[in-house]
């Protein structure tokens, strides 16, 4: 029997989320076009005969840019860093042919990492020229001895299994963590607020881009229906009033998408309601994020 963890790590926006849910052939991290939607650890528990391999998917290790420097991106940046602590091995996402200044960030954090790293180059169907790939992997190839070098493209499933493959014949021989059946260490409770979250991003991800988190006040089966108290909060009154949209019309359409996947996820009816309020300063605030479950800070 195998049994080990596999971090996920790369800068914002270069699929991470998007290759979890397809792992694991089910969605249990939330992905959108916009940079910093993952915010947490989340583990994607997958268990094939005798190996079970845990993937943690990690938030987007970003830099410091004047007033992004809040509270919460410290928290993201340590809760991707710590993902690098006791994992056995290590998949480096990048996008395309892409470097930037953030993937060196990636690269300098990987510098006392002694498990195994795996350079997954994302997004190759993307490509317009395939033929910039094979001098590309020649030149990353020179900034670190990676254990291997593998294009993919995370969203078409193109090259995941031979990712997968690499990934899992590394892990150490051991006893299963988890039961076969669990695929997530995360509570349906915060899925449900990663949905709710989720929408808001891809609706209003250019009005409302970091200053909103959801928190679930309520969440019970009642019969044959799933009851689920959601509360968003914003920063300011002007953003409240965003997500409510004109004559609510925003809110619903951002409850109804929720409603959808969470019927789906859950297997059952769902009653959603939602309630906006302002806190003001909440993503700057290291008490107010450890009260709404972003642990771990220092």
């Amino acid at each position: 029997m195998k049994s080990g963890y596999i971090a996920l790590v790369g800068r914002p926006n270069v699929g991470k989320s998007t290759l979890l849910n397809r792992i694991l052939g089910q969605k249990i991290s939330i992905t959108c076009k916009k940079p910093q939607t993952t915010r947490h650890q989340i583990l994607g528990i997958r268990t094939e005969g005798e190996v079970q391999s845990i993937w943690v998917d990690t938030p987007g290790m970003h830099l410091a840019q004047g007033t992004r420097d809040k509270a919460i991106n410290r928290y993201m940046n340590d809760a991707a860093s710590q993902a690098l602590r006791d994992v056995d091995v290590v998949i480096f996402l990048i996008d395309r042919t892409k470097w930037t200044e953030e993937d060196d960030l990636v690269l300098k954090r990987l510098e006392f990492v002694k498990c195994p790293v795996i350079l997954a180059i994302n997004k190759v169907d993307w490509l317009e020229d395939k033929k910039s790939l094979l001098p590309f992997i020649e030149a990353v190839s020179q900034k670190r001895n990676f254990d291997q070098i593998i294009p993919i493209s995370a969203k078409q499933g193109d090259q995941v299994e031979a990712l997968m493959q690499e990934a899992e014949q590394r892990l150490p021989e051991g006893e299963h963590f988890y039961p076969e059946d669990q695929v997530t260490d995360r509570s349906s409770r915060f899925l449900a607020a990663e949905l709710v979250r989720e929408k808001i991003m891809r609706q209003l991800g250019e009005e409302l881009p970091y200053s909103t988190t959801v928190e679930i006040e309520k969440f019970g089966q009642q019969g044959h229906v799933l009851h689920i108290h959601a509360l968003i909060l914003v920063e300011r009154e002007g953003q409240k009033k965003i997500i409510i949209g004109d004559k609510g019309e925003q809110i619903k359409q951002i409850g109804r998408d929720a409603r959808l996947d969470m019927e789906k996820a859950f297997e059952t009816k769902v009653m959603l309601n939602l309630w906006v309020k302002v806190k003001s300063n909440w993503s700057d605030d290291d008490r107010a994020l450890k009260s709404l479950g972003y642990t771990g800070l220092d």
